[in-house]
């Protein structure tokens, strides 16, 4: 039986951080710890290229267009939509979620979700640092197992 896995060895790969300004309290902890992840794990900083987005509606299009520029072997997508009293949480968050997850699935390179869906913006804190981790971390560590992965497969 063969068996492909990815490590957790950043030698040689290159990150793209695309990072929305909205909730810029929660999303600028997510990116520091998605920076601290990559590096601590070998990825070189100058390897690292952080692309700013408004929010997460747009974070698929700036995901998109950097997989297409041959700059990255993996993206970590970051950004925080916390529910309102309005149906707006539903659209920005599905869309983002839904436009991340297709261009992930084309398979031309990793695209890790980090974007927080909460209910308030205490639980957005708890998981950008604080109580509950750093999903930031988390979802650079996905993308970094994964450009691994994709490495070794054929």
């Amino acid at each position: 039986m063969k068996t492909w896995e990815g490590m957790l060895d950043g030698s040689g790969l290159r990150f793209g951080l695309v990072v929305a300004r909205f909730n810029e309290l929660v999303t600028e902890p997510l990116l520091n710890g998605a920076t601290d992840c990559l590096v601590r794990h070998g990825v070189d900083r100058d390897d690292l290229h952080v692309v700013r987005v408004p929010g997460a509606w747009e974070l698929p299009g700036a995901c998109a267009r950097l997989a297409d520029s041959g700059l990255v072997d993996g993206i970590v997508a970051l950004g925080c939509v916390i529910r309102g009293a309005t149906p707006h949480f539903d659209l920005v968050a599905g869309e983002a979620a839904a436009g991340i997850g297709a261009l992930n699935r084309t398979g031309r390179l990793p695209v890790s979700f980090g974007v927080l869906t909460t209910d308030s913006l205490e639980q957005a804190l708890e998981r950008s640092g604080s109580k509950a981790g750093n999903k930031g971390w988390e979802a650079a560590e996905a993308a970094l197992e994964m450009a691994s992965l994709y490495r070794e497969l054929p």
